[in-house]
């Protein structure tokens, strides 16, 4: 179908699909941390008093030091395939976050274990079940909501979440599935549509999306329409835009960052924090050429799948 034709359609789809919340805020947007590792000053941004967001996760299992509890709630994640095949330190991990008083209700499965570069934990669905089953199955018996693995956003996620799912035979309990999307929004409501559509009794969290390689315009642009679909999709209950970095070493572009290469909140990590525009412009930086090539494999791949 090409471009100009679905963007009629998902347009036209709009008042038909979603819930009739017209609020400025949103209870559903978290952070996607991202360690700074200079510049550590930049955490204490994201969970400021006049913040919009109320939850987030690292990638990890342990929460960040510096973002408070009682102001963010953790959402602990296991990244990639553990050491060994009968270790159990993410399930032990989270019971023991537990005991200590936390508040965790939900927990994220695999980082894109179909992608073996660009940030994916490169997993075989065969491997990745055993460990599910394993580690992360009884956390259910605890109270814990299980996040489906996330997958990229290109064909062969759907592929594997289907090879992961068999080999469960049954014994994996997803309450929700992430999706992640890096293009326009056009395709990122293509993509959306299809996850809900293959996984209708799921809900849904958008734990990585931007505009990733765009002008600055565009990039708002997509910000501003994607946050609007997400507050009034009833089916989308979390979302964590990626852009919690500076714009000099963004690998999705400058423009998709949420801080200015001086620190600085940029229009995009203004409003995503439910304030005004600030007028900042990122810059790019020699770094981020090179770590932004990664994700030129996978932009391209998804956007020529839209268009099909």
């Amino acid at each position: 179908m090409r471009s100009s034709t679905l963007l009629s359609l998902v347009a036209a789809s709009l008042p038909l699909a979603l819930a009739q919340d017209d609020s400025l805020t949103s209870s559903k947007r978290g952070l996607c941390y991202v360690d700074p590792e200079e510049n550590t000053q930049d955490t204490d941004i994201w969970d400021a008093s006049d913040s919009d967001l109320t939850w987030y996760y690292n990638y990890e299992a342990s929460p960040t030091d510096g973002i408070d509890e009682s102001k963010l709630q953790f959402v602990p994640m296991i990244w990639g395939l553990p050491d060994s095949d009968t270790s159990m330190a993410f399930y032990n991990t989270v019971r023991g976050l537990m005991q200590q008083g936390y508040n965790i209700t939900y927990v994220l499965g695999f980082n894109e274990p179909d992608g073996c570069s660009s940030g994916g934990s490169c997993i075989a669905a065969e491997d990745a079940a055993a460990a599910w089953i394993r580690e992360i199955e009884p956390l259910k018996d605890e109270g814990v909501l299980l996040g489906a693995p996330a997958v990229t956003g290109s064909p062969m996620g759907f592929t594997w979440l289907e090879n992961f799912y068999n080999a469960c035979d049954g014994n994996c309990t997803t309450h929700f599935i992430p999706v992640h999307w890096y293009g326009n929004f056009e395709g990122l409501a293509s993509h959306m549509g299809q996850v809900n559509g293959t996984y209708p009794n799921m809900t849904m969290w958008v734990t990585e999306y931007a505009c990733a390689g765009c002008e600055l315009d565009e990039a708002q642009q997509f910000y501003n329409m994607s946050a609007d679909y997400f507050d009034r999709l009833d089916y989308v209950t979390h979302y964590s835009y990626f852009g919690a970095f500076r714009s000099d070493v963004s690998n999705v572009g400058k423009n998709a960052a949420m801080l200015t290469q001086k620190g600085e909140l940029t229009d995009i990590g203004a409003w995503y924090l439910g304030q005004e525009a600030t007028g900042n412009k990122p810059k790019g930086g020699a770094a981020q050429v090179a770590k932004f090539a990664g994700w030129a494999v996978v932009v391209a791949s998804v956007a020529f799948w839209t268009v099909l």
